[in-house]
């Protein structure tokens, strides 16, 4: 039987829920559950933006723990092992994209909290390829977020062969972005940060970004034609684009990771004369994360995050939906003696 957190409907409340385990499959593990993130894409799923939500629903995709139970074919994890699980939960294992090491652009993969339950809960399970080990020197308490927003952020850097000696700017300094500088600045990277407020330009700063420039101001982004090698957006609402695609440097790339609803309206010359582009990616393969993961510990980046007990869960949700997080909320399941740094 495992404990878990669950709203009955769109926008519900979650209250304490039970539900039956059965065998542990083969090439599964159970783990328990010590932290889990609060990210922007459980509310979506809990208020059912995306139409595909079944309740009982039980968010949480951003876990932090312990392995407790290990599958019959499971030999690379054991138990007692520091682990994470992000968004995917499995993978068919034998598609092309997984055979070139893509498990996170497999067609079939499973979703962690898309038609079962997820890690808001005091156990959760999962197959054993999707999930991956900590390194020693990430908190428990910091891993969460780097499981979807961390990899979403350091995805796009890895796939497109980011140069350290490029000039990066990011949209959207919060869950994500904030993330993002950091990973930016420790790349090597030229960082730039597009901002609205005079606290956020500060933070970004503090964040690791080297400029800022105001996106409200016209004449900064007219200003800043033909900069940058790399936008990463973060946000998920529209913006002019067309303005961002020109402080583009020729074939720079607009590259989308926040999930923007609305269709992009761009035109084609400003792409075509420049020989631009307009990209996107979801979270990343188990071995990126691990990648991301080693990067992270190397680097000394964590997320910052905001710690709530879980008879705070609705606290939390509700601080996420009110765009109060700076920058990550992070549920506390279990009382942990972990010591790592």
């Amino acid at each position: 039987m495992i404990k878990a957190f669950a709203a009955d409907t769109a926008k519900g409340e979650l209250k304490p829920f039970e539900y039956e385990v059965g065998e542990l499959g083969s090439q599964e593990v159970e783990i328990e559950v010590h932290y889990c993130g609060v990210c922007h894409s459980d509310i979506s799923m809990l208020d059912n933006e995306w139409g595909m939500t079944q309740y009982p629903f039980v968010p949480g995709h951003e876990v932090a723990g312990l392995i407790k139970q290990v599958g019959a074919e499971v030999n690379h994890l054991k138990v007692g092992d520091r682990v994470g699980l992000g968004w995917q939960s499995g993978y068919c294992n034998h598609c092309e994209n997984c055979m070139s090491g893509d498990h996170n652009l497999c067609g079939t993969a499973e979703m962690t909290i898309v038609g079962r339950h997820g890690g808001f809960a005091d156990h959760v399970r999962a197959q054993a390829s999707s999930v991956v080990k900590l390194p020693d020197d990430i908190h428990m308490a910091d891993a969460g977020p780097l499981f979807c927003g961390g990899v979403t952020v350091y995805n796009p850097m890895k796939q497109f062969d980011l140069k350290p000696t490029a000039k990066v700017a990011v949209i959207g300094i919060g869950g994500l972005g904030h993330m993002a500088l950091q990973f930016l600045n420790s790349w090597g990277c030229e960082v730039t940060a597009f901002t609205s407020t005079e606290e956020k330009r500060k933070e970004a700063i503090a964040l690791g970004a080297h400029k800022t420039l105001n996106s409200r101001d016209e004449g900064e982004l007219k200003g800043a034609a033909g900069s940058f090698d790399m936008i990463i957006s973060t946000v998920n609402v529209s913006l002019n684009w067309e303005a961002y695609i020109n402080t583009l440097k020729a074939k720079g790339r607009l590259h989308f990771v926040g999930a923007v609803l609305e269709p992009i309206q761009v035109g084609v010359f400003p792409l075509m004369m420049g020989q631009r582009s307009i990209s996107a990616s979801p979270v990343g393969s188990p071995s990126t994360i691990s990648q991301m993961l080693e990067f992270t510990a190397r680097h000394q980046i964590k997320p910052q995050v905001e710690l709530f007990q879980k008879d705070q869960i609705n606290d939390a949700i509700n601080h996420v939906r009110e765009g109060k997080a700076r920058y990550r909320a992070v549920i506390q399941f279990k009382a942990t003696s972990d010591n790592s740094a």
